[in-house]
Parts: C-alpha cells; sequence; structure tokens
C-alpha cells in the first residue's frame, strides 16, 4: 500500500521592504459639484406613486368643479332646458254647442278629430313617411313630402281626420309624427237651415257666417291646454307628469225653426224659383203672436258641411240681408192707419177715376180700367194703387209716415241677425212731389222679408207688434236650459182696427180677390198680393218685378203668417200667381205639422163693390 508524499516545502519568503515615504504637499479638496436629477429608474415605486395621487387628485378636482357647476350652478337652467326640448303642449279644444231646432233636432253639432302634426327634425326619411301615410290619408303624395321635410319642431299634416284614421296613423309607427286633438263641425240635415245656422271655419272652428257667428262667443266656449314629456323617439314618457287646463265647453242654442217645416218651404220654394225662372226667392213662416220664426227660407242656398264651395252670395240670409220694395203688400199699413185715424171703414165708398191726377203726376192702376165704385174693402181687393192713394190723402203724409215707422219699417228687426238691413223709409223732409203716392201704395220705400212679414202678424195679433225672435234659449254645459229674454211688444193699431183689417184680408183670398190660389180649403185665409217694381242697381232703375204673397191663417184665430217673395221672375211676375201657391203649400204643411184644427166658421162677406 503506497502512501501519499507531503507535499514540498515552499521556500519562506522575506517580506517586502517598505521604502521610505517622501513627504509631498498637501492640497485643499476641490467643491463638490451639484448632483445631476435623479432619474426615475425601474422599481422606484414610491416616486411613481405619489406622482399617480397628484394626477388623481387634479382630475378628482376638475369633476367635482364640473359637477358642482352643471348641478348647483347651472343645474335649475339646464333641467329647464332639457324639460322645455321634450315638452310638446297641445290645444285641447272646447266643444262648440250645438244648435237645434225648436224640438231638439240637431241643426250643427260637434264631433271628435285629430290634427295629424309632425316633428320635422325628427324624421329621418322624409319621402319614405309621406309614402306610409298617403297609403292612410290618400291624396297627392307632394304636399304630404312638403310638410315632412324642413327643420320645423311643429306642422301640420293633416287637418280634422277621424279617430279611426288616426289610429291606422299610429299603427305605423312612424318618427315625428303625433296626434293634436280637434273637434269637426258637421252640419246632420245638410242646407236646410244652413243660411240661419251659418258656418265655421274649419281650420280653426270660429263661427264664419249666420248665427254661428253671431253667437261664436255663446257657442265657441274656452280652450284649455295639455303640456306632456316625450321621448327621443317621440313617444309619450308614461311616468312624465303632464300639466294643463281643462277646456270649458260652449253654450248649446236652442231655435225657434221648425226643421220639418223650414225643409218644406225651402223645397217648394225651390221648385217655384226654377218654375219662375226667378233670381232668387224668399219664405218666412211666423208665430204672429210669439214673433217665433219657424222658417227662413232662402234660395239659392248652400250646404254648410261644404261652405267654401259655395258662392259667397248664397251663404248669406236674403230674408234679412237683401232689401226690396214691397208694393201692394205694403196697401195694409196705409188703409190700417186709415181706419185707425177714424177717416174711413171698411164700407166707406170710393169711386175711383181711370186714371188719377194730380200736380206733380198722373196716377194708373196696374191694369187699365173705367171708373170703378169700391168700397175701402174693394180697393184692398182689387189692389187698387188709385183707390190707396185717394184713402192716404185723407190722412196726410205726416199721419202716414208715422204709422209706417210704428210698424217697424226702417227699423230693425229685432233679430240681430249679422248682416241684416234695415231698408229705408224716406222722411217728409226729404219727400219729393211724388213722393207720397208712391209710399201710399208701397214704392218708394224699401224692406226686408222678415219686416214685411212682421206687418201681418201685427194684424193678426190684433194690432200689437212683437219682435220677431230666432232663438228660443240657451243650454249651459251643465245642462241648465235659461230661455232667451221676452220680445218687446208695442201696440200699433187697435184691436177694433186690426180685426177689421183681417176681414178686409179674407176678401183677397176669393173669387173677388187677386189671390184665390191661395185658398186653403177648411181653413180661413187672410192675405195680399204684392207685383212691385224691381229696383236693378246695375242700372239705377226699375226692371223686372218682385212677386209676394203675404197671408194669415187660420184667419179668425191666426196661428200662422208666411210670406212669400220671388225676386225678377221671368216666367209671369204676378204675386197671386206666382207666389201664391207656395203659400198655400208651405201653410198647409204647416198648419198639419202644429195640428192646429180647420176653422170652424165662414168667411164674412165684407161688400167689395157698391
Amino acid at each position: 500500500m503506497s502512501t501519499l508524499a507531503p507535499p514540498p516545502r515552499r521556500p519562506a519568503q522575506r517580506p517586502p521592504q517598505r521604502r521610505p515615504q517622501q513627504r509631498t504637499p498637501q492640497r485643499r479638496p476641490a467643491p463638490r459639484r451639484p448632483l445631476p436629477p435623479r432619474t426615475f429608474r425601474r422599481g422606484d415605486h414610491g416616486r411613481r406613486v405619489g406622482v399617480w395621487q397628484i394626477l388623481l387628485l387634479m382630475v378628482v378636482t376638475v369633476v367635482a368643479g364640473r359637477i358642482i357647476d352643471l348641478q348647483a350652478i347651472k343645474g335649475p337652467a339646464l333641467a329647464a332646458s332639457a324639460e322645455k326640448s321634450r315638452s310638446r303642449t297641445v290645444t285641447l279644444p272646447a266643444d262648440r254647442g250645438d244648435i237645434t231646432d225648436r224640438n231638439g233636432v240637431p241643426l250643427a253639432t260637434t264631433v271628435s278629430a285629430v290634427n295629424i302634426t309632425v316633428d320635422q327634425t325628427m324624421v329621418k326619411d322624409p319621402a319614405e313617411n309621406a309614402a306610409a301615410l298617403q297609403k292612410v290619408l290618400g291624396g297627392s303624395l307632394e304636399p304630404l313630402e312638403a310638410s315632412m321635410d324642413g327643420k320645423r319642431r311643429f306642422a301640420y299634416v293633416a287637418k280634422a281626420v277621424t279617430p279611426e284614421t288616426w289610429a291606422k296613423v299610429k299603427e305605423l309607427s312612424l318618427p315625428g309624427i303625433f296626434s293634436e286633438p280637434t273637434s269637426l263641425r258637421v252640419y246632420p240635415a245638410g242646407p236646410v237651415a244652413a243660411n240661419v245656422i251659418g258656418f265655421v271655419r274649419q281650420n280653426d272652428g270660429t263661427g264664419a257666417g249666420g248665427l254661428e257667428w253671431g253667437l261664436n262667443k255663446y257657442l265657441a266656449g274656452t280652450a284649455g291646454s295639455s303640456t306632456r314629456q316625450v321621448s327621443g323617439s317621440g313617444t309619450t314618457i308614461p311616468t312624465a307628469e303632464e300639466d294643463g287646463v281643462a277646456p270649458v265647453a260652449g253654450q248649446s242654442v236652442k231655435l225657434t225653426v221648425d226643421r220639418d217645416i223650414q225643409w218644406m218651404a225651402q223645397d217648394t220654394l225651390a221648385k217655384q224659383v226654377a218654375y219662375a225662372r226667378a233670381d232668387s226667392g224668399t219664405v218666412v213662416v211666423m208665430d204672429p203672436k210669439t214673433g217665433r220664426i219657424l222658417a227662413l227660407a232662402t234660395v239659392p242656398t248652400f250646404d254648410p258641411n261644404s261652405a267654401a264651395e259655395a258662392a259667397a252670395a248664397d251663404r248669406g240670409n236674403r230674408a234679412l240681408s237683401d232689401v226690396f220694395e214691397p208694393g201692394s203688400t205694403s196697401k195694409v199699413m196705409t188703409l190700417a192707419a186709415v181706419i185707425e185715424e177714424g177717416k174711413a171703414t171698411a164700407l166707406s165708398r170710393m169711386t175711383i177715376p181711370p186714371v188719377l191726377k194730380r200736380p206733380a203726376k198722373t196716377w194708373h192702376d196696374h191694369d187699365p180700367h173705367g171708373t170703378l165704385r169700391l168700397t175701402v174693402n174693394g180697393v184692398l181687393a182689387k189692389s187698387s194703387n188709385i183707390g190707396t192713394i185717394m184713402a192716404a190723402e185723407r190722412i196726410g203724409g205726416d199721419k202716414l209716415y208715422s204709422y209706417l215707422k210704428k210698424f217697424g219699417m226702417g227699423s230693425p228687426t229685432g233679430l240681430q241677425f249679422p248682416g241684416e238691413s234695415t231698408g229705408r223709409v224716406p222722411a217728409p223732409k226729404d219727400w219729393s212731389a211724388t213722393t207720397f203716392g208712391t209710399l201710399a201704395f208701397g214704392q218708394g220705400l224699401s224692406v226686408n222679408a222678415v219686416q214685411a212679414a212682421s206687418v201681418y202678424a201685427t194684424l193678426a195679433n190684433g194690432g200689437v207688434r212683437v219682435t220677431p225672435s230666432l232663438v228660443e234659449g240657451y243650454t249651459s254645459p251643465e245642462g241648465t236650459f235659461t230661455p232667451a229674454p221676452a220680445p218687446a211688444e208695442t201696440r200699433v193699431v187697435s184691436e177694433k182696427t186690426a180685426s177689421t183689417m183681417m176681414k178686409m184680408l179674407e176678401s183677397v183670398v176669393s173669387e173677388e180677390g187677386t189671390a184665390p190660389k191661395a185658398a186653403i180649403p177648411g181653413y180661413r185665409v187672410a192675405g195680399k198680393t204684392g207685383t212691385a217694381d224691381r229696383v236693378d242697381e246695375s242700372c239705377g232703375c226699375y226692371r223686372g218685378y218682385t212677386a209676394s204673397f203675404i197671408g194669415v191663417a187660420p184667419a179668425d184665430d191666426p196661428a200662422l203668417v208666411v210670406a212669400v217673395f220671388l225676386e225678377n221672375p221671368r216666367n209671369g211676375h204676378y204675386g197671386g200667381v206666382l207666389a201664391g201657391p207656395v203659400f198655400k203649400q208651405v201653410m198647409t204643411y204647416a198648419l198639419q205639422q202644429l195640428r192646429v184644427a180647420p176653422t170652424g166658421t165662414a168667411r164674412p162677406r165684407i161688400p167689395v163693390e157698391w
């Protein structure tokens, strides 16, 4: 077994000898230079956290300041602006009051309707919207597309459509399309009493003619409003509050007009206007005891459901707006004045010459004749101009004028109807040398149809003039009925004079008078024909005629006055021939409609001649 030999020994080394140190001069230390800025180094977490904290604090400060600015300072204004931008206020129309006839039958009423509106800023594709709407609304595409295109927040697309039509539009879910509640005025009877009722402007529902205009303050009511919030898509926000004012409905008006009598008057008159080839015609049906007008018909007329399509002249009420010279129907006022003043009786004898010569003029009757021996009753029955002038001379011009005014000539009827003309009776100071004569037999003065009818109603009512009326009363939205004020009454002639005149007027409607065609079997009828020269305004001269008849039945217990006027007939011109048959048909129907019993007494026989 071998053994390891020990490592060789190294020779011992001597320590190095130190050299003696040399002393050097002592130097002062150089000044320290400033350290360069310390840079971040990866892993320097403390400093990085501090910087982020500073940045975060700055962001929080800015955000907090902005929040304070938006909420505390500008908040109320911004909230109001936002609410305003999504608010939509619509007008809630008041229900317009109905107009009914004397029996409560609607002549004008209001139904619910919808206006379709658009917010153009919400419409994405005007052409697409318009095409979809056309399928429901019909009509032309161009106007619909034009209503969609623009920057307006509110515009109308269609007005007064039915709720059913709006329901179909709503199903389309078109952006920007909204509804606005409104109403539509309709006239169930069409042209019946149209010239009395009038019409409304369909764009705003305001009365524009007739009683719709004249009584608008009663009918219209007060509109309300509703403000609601809508979303960006145009739908109503259900949780948002709605503010508004409820509308107040208008009052309903009950007229004195009877729809059925009105229809008969219009229908009969229209046929006679066509037969006579007249320019126009008018019928007035009146209750002499109360002054109530049961019919006020005029031809040509119009349909108020489409008033814009009618001529302006046909939308008015000729029975009140048009005036004419009454002619022989006016003679009853002259003879009533003579009898009332005690200057004659029905039996007073008069000798009527072929012509009446006076300094200013020689007067003639309508038909040439020799010397006639007539009673005052005969003067009326034969409608003698000469005899009437001679009778009027017994009282003079001032008295004649005063009675014409007491009968209501040249004064308002009291109906307060829009567009009424009062007519004219010249005062004595304005008379010419011939005025007295012409006024005596019904020329030289002008009247409207209601004024003329009122004269006969006065005599039929025992000499008391009752102011005519068209309105029976008003019904509030709560259902309370308030009668119209009682009409004024004026004594014109005595009851005795009125009774005498009624008996004289019965002679006219006989074989001895000028209107046998106006007689009604079973009833005593009193009346008077008129064939007056007509003033033609185009030439300022007399051209053509006004043919008329005004009558009362039953004469012994008057229930109705019917007045008929035909303007400028070309197929004949005598009042008894043209107007008398209209009177007979309308009066017969009205007596039956009102269930007026036939007369039980015979007509008195007063001599016509002596």
